[in-house]
């Protein structure tokens, strides 16, 4: 899920097994991107700028991107 309106379906098994640690590639990209607010009040009202929104088509771009390359990294890594 990128969002309550974007979900994800149809990931290759591919793009999962491939791993950045202990995570997938994907699931890092997500991670990195979603919405986060702070608990503390004087850091929401000086420093919550950040409008997922304004960033959701670039960051489908990069999903989708991240799930080509790992589905070609693990073809190659099967060929070794």
């Amino acid at each position: 899920m990128i969002d309550e309106l974007t979900t994800l379906e149809g990931l290759p098994a591919e793009a999962l097994a491939y791993k950045l640690g202990n995570r997938s590639a994907v699931e890092w990209v997500l991670d990195q991107y979603k919405p986060y607010k702070s608990a503390d009040k004087t850091i929401q009202e000086r420093f919550n700028n950040y409008d997922f929104a304004q960033y959701k088509e670039q960051v489908i771009d990069l999903v989708q991107n991240v799930v080509y390359v790992s589905v070609e990294t693990m073809k190659i890594v099967k060929e070794l």
